[in-house]
């Protein structure tokens, strides 16, 4: 078996008994083409059998010239997993990524907005035009649910429990969980649901799709960013800021409130709770308040 081949085994390994999505898997296989193609231009054959931790030590290094340590760590990562899964197969006794450290990367802390500057953006909506009352539904219901904005453009009527107060979300991995949805949220998709949408030809195949754009199909999230976008220049908003500010933005609003990162985490749909405290940036201030409202010795 060559580089391909083995390739093809381990997608379908992340697709059936992984679970992960299409995204996920295709950023894997580009981390392992990415090797391919250096081995190639280097002039290496060799397979991933016998691969050496010195070639791939080589590969790294040429890597880290052009891609900032993030950037790298996830290649290193995906490396990983994929001779994790050759042992696992049993096609080799070794990891010859083991010892390959990852570097230090930091935590970027994300933007957050203020309540004010949400109110801001979601009002400077021109709900004159066809689209005003979508593009509002979409900033609620992302600002509202925490959502990722791949979860908002994929998100479908049929998830909508209104009476029970929750949207059911499709999430990484195809993963399902259902967010709690506000009183204020569910009543402008129900405007944009009622009125704009029930006015467009909607396509076939997206009958179920709740955001649609002017030629009644899925929205794509190219065309999010660019909303949001305009409505922060139109605002002078001087934040370089996107739809994921504002799933960012309804997790610190949450803690600073009073809820547990417990349930944050699964509101946003987190598989580890240590991914939730850095989207919950908190300064120190806030941690005093904590302490001094919390800890029994506060004196």
């Amino acid at each position: 078996m060559n580089w391909e081949s083995y390739l093809k085994s381990y997608q379908s390994y992340l697709k059936i008994e992984r679970g992960l999505s299409k995204n996920t898997i295709d950023n894997y296989s580009f981390d392992i083409e990415r090797l391919c193609l250096f081995l190639s231009q280097n002039e290496i054959r060799v397979s991933p059998l016998v691969i050496s931790e010195e070639t791939l030590q080589q590969f790294i290094y040429n890597v880290s010239k052009e891609l900032n340590p993030r950037s790298q760590a996830r290649i290193i990562s995906g490396l990983k997993s994929f001779f994790s899964y050759l042992i696992f197969e049993d096609f080799r006794n070794d990891n010859p990524m083991e010892l390959i450290e990852t570097p230090k990367t930091g935590r970027k802390l994300p933007d957050t907005l203020a309540i004010e500057e949400i109110d801001s953006l979601i009002s400077a909506i021109d709900l004159s035009t066809n689209e005003g009352e979508r593009n509002r539904a979409m900033l609620e219901t992302l600002y509202g649910c925490g959502l990722r904005v791949s979860e908002l453009v994929s998100l479908k009527i049929s998830d909508l429990f209104f009476e029970e107060g929750f949207v059911k979300v499709t999430g990484k991995g195809n993963k399902q969980r259902f967010v709690p949805v506000g009183n204020l949220t569910q009543k402008f998709i129900e405007i944009y649901k009622n009125n704009n949408r029930a006015h467009l030809n909607i396509q076939k195949g997206f009958e179920d799709t709740l955001f649609l754009n002017r030629r009644g199909k899925q929205l794509t999230r190219a065309m999010i960013f660019t909303i949001i976008k305009d409505l922060t220049v139109k605002i002078n908003l001087n934040k370089n800021i996107g739809p994921h500010t504002l799933r960012h933005s309804f997790a610190t609003h949450l803690l600073e409130n009073g809820a547990d990162l417990r349930s944050i985490q699964l509101m946003l749909g987190h598989e580890s709770i240590t991914t939730t405290e850095i989207y919950v940036h908190l300064d120190r201030k806030y941690l005093t308040e904590v302490m001094n409202t919390f800890h029994p010795r506060k004196g």
